[in-house]
């Protein structure tokens, strides 16, 4: 007798946690911050989903022999659908965008090897296979659910069919009368079918992309353009692009964070008076977010909006015409440093680069700085050494500078430059530093640490120009996107500070027509421009009169 009140006791805890599995699971959203309107990850549970009733209409009008069956693939779908929304929080918290799983399956394996190099393969692969196994797991425990929740309704059909109905009714009311606890989430819900229907018609939509992008990259306007035209504006300049990692727009207009880069810029600006050098700031919007460097890198030099790894793949197997190459095709001699590199660029031909380093011949001994392989100021050293002080031609190069690439633990500091050596002196700086995992479980302290590595790349990079810089360098500064949303904030825009340095006249004189803010802070209305935009104002401010763009293609 006790036995079996225990297993019917056991069997309503059971059915219960199904259900309760089943609606957490159609209900919860694909993001985790909340909006400035309400509070949206609580609310969300407050939702009836029509997920349920439609499903449950049909499970119950199926012959016993296929219920089961039906049943199964629901619980799997169910569970796919969960582990999708959890791949989109975490898109959104770095990316600051959902999940494409047309376009972004090589982002998993970038994520995996950016967690080796912060974090080690250990730690990389136990995430990894956690990852899969968690992945097994929901999928399991979602078809159990609703193979039980199925098996329940068949033993009792009158019952299930009313409470079908009267939830129907209550669904079509909630919907005509349109009520929301938050922005675009009706309590009327249906957001996993909503979510499933947009996974699916992704698939179409990339290959409209993908033919559509093809025919833009293949009609470049400056085609036709002889090389030199395209940059004689800057003959005998040495142009250097100074790329800052995760330099973005917040750094600038949030209060706290400005407060520990604005006394940074002033110092530069004063190094930079000092030396000679003028500066004009503006801004541009980064084709990515949080992350995902290269796209940003590819927007700039190509002219191209490179938004997926798809375009980017599409754009360096072409025969586009870039920055780098326009340089190069004109004599320039051009060079890459690369130190987030740990392994062959293929992409190093498509760009342009006469030589690459990167962190395997760029000869630093000294320890990481988290995801950063090397301090940047140890960077543009190398880059002094090894390219800028032995240049035999004009230059142009692009450096990456990454201690401000995320975990922003630990935090170079800057030394002088004549004794950089091999890096040995950093040492001490790395040791004792925070966990990735301690610093971001504050947000004020994530972001206190993300404007200090800030402050420190462009410190690096302009007391490089200082030090350095002779009359012929053109300098210019950007950051390739903004940080995550743990830094940035939820919605944050994608505008990234722009800046060209130089000591003549004339390099300003062309851009005047820019409208850009003089100094190293482009002000509030300065003019915002699109990255993929950069490329062709460059060239048609510094080219000759025969750099004639082609009409855009229709």
């Amino acid at each position: 007798m006790l036995l079996r009140r225990t297993r019917r006791v056991a069997g309503a805890v059971l059915t219960v946690l199904a259900a309760v599995l089943v609606y957490v699971a159609l209900v919860v959203p694909d993001a985790i911050a909340k909006p400035k309107s309400g509070t949206f990850f609580e609310a969300a549970f407050l939702r009836l989903p029509i997920e349920v009733i439609i499903g449950g209409a049909v499970l119950l009008a199926l012959a016993p022999r296929w219920r089961k069956w039906v049943a199964a693939l629901f619980g799997l779908g169910l569970g796919f659908v969960v582990i999708l929304k959890v791949v989109n929080m975490g898109f959104r918290l770095v990316l600051g965008r959902p999940f494409n799983p047309v376009l972004d399956i090589s982002l998993l394996q970038d994520g995996y090897n950016a967690l080796t190099e912060t974090d080690g393969r250990g730690r990389a692969i136990t995430a990894a296979v956690g990852a899969v196994l968690l992945s097994l797991i929901v999928l399991a425990l979602c078809t159990l659910a609703v193979m039980r929740l199925t098996k329940l309704t068949a033993r009792y059909p009158g019952p299930a069919r009313r409470t079908l109905v009267g939830l129907s009714a209550v669904w079509i009311a909630l919907a005509i009368s349109g009520i929301t606890w938050f922005p675009n989430a009706p309590v009327a819900s249906d957001t996993a079918a909503g979510l499933l229907k947009h996974t699916v018609t992704q698939v179409p939509a990339a290959i409209r992309d993908q033919k559509q992008f093809s025919y833009a990259s293949d009609h470049d306007p400056y085609r036709n353009v002889a090389p030199k035209d395209l940059v004689s504006g800057l003959n005998g300049k040495d142009v250097v692009i100074g790329v800052v990692e995760s330099y973005g727009r917040s750094v600038l207009t949030d209060p706290g964070m400005n407060a520990i880069v604005d006394p940074v810029l002033k110092a530069d600006q004063r190094k930079l008076d000092e030396a000679g050098f003028a500066a004009k700031s503006g801004w541009l919007t980064s084709s990515t977010y949080g992350g995902g460097s290269w796209l940003a890198h590819g927007s700039f030099q190509s002219g191209l909006w490179i938004t997926s790894p798809q375009r980017y793949r599409q754009l360096t197997s072409s025969d586009r015409i870039t920055l780098t190459s326009a340089f190069h095709d004109a004599g320039w001699q051009t060079a890459g440093i690369e130190p987030g590199n740990t392994t062959a660029w293929p992409e190093a031909s498509f760009y342009g680069y006469d030589s690459v380093y990167d962190s395997r011949n760029l000869g630093y001994r000294g320890p990481k700085f988290g995801w950063s392989s090397m301090p940047d100021q140890y960077t543009l050293s190398a880059f002094q050494k090894n390219v800028y002080g032995k240049k035999t031609r004009p230059l142009m190069a692009e450096i990456t500078l990454t201690s401000s690439h995320e975990p922003w633990t630990p935090i170079p500091k800057m030394v002088d430059w004549d004794s950089i050596g091999d890096g040995s002196i950093y040492g001490p700086m790395a040791k004792g530093a925070e966990t990735r995992t301690s610093l971001w479980g504050s947000s004020a302290r994530t972001q206190a640490q993300y404007a200090t590595s800030i402050g420190y790349s462009v410190d690096s990079l302009i007391s490089w120009a200082q030090k350095y810089g002779d009359k012929n360098l053109v300098l210019i500064m950007f950051g390739d996107h903004q940080p995550m949303s743990i830094v940035s904030g939820n919605g944050a825009s994608h505008d990234i500070p722009i800046t060209i340095i130089a000591k003549d006249k004339s390099v300003f004189e062309r851009i005047a027509d820019w409208n850009w803010t003089d100094g190293l802070r482009p002000g509030a209305s300065t003019p915002v421009w699109r990255m993929d935009q950069f490329r062709n104002k460059f060239f048609a401010a510094y080219g000759s009169q025969n750099a004639v763009a082609l009409p855009a293609p229709r």
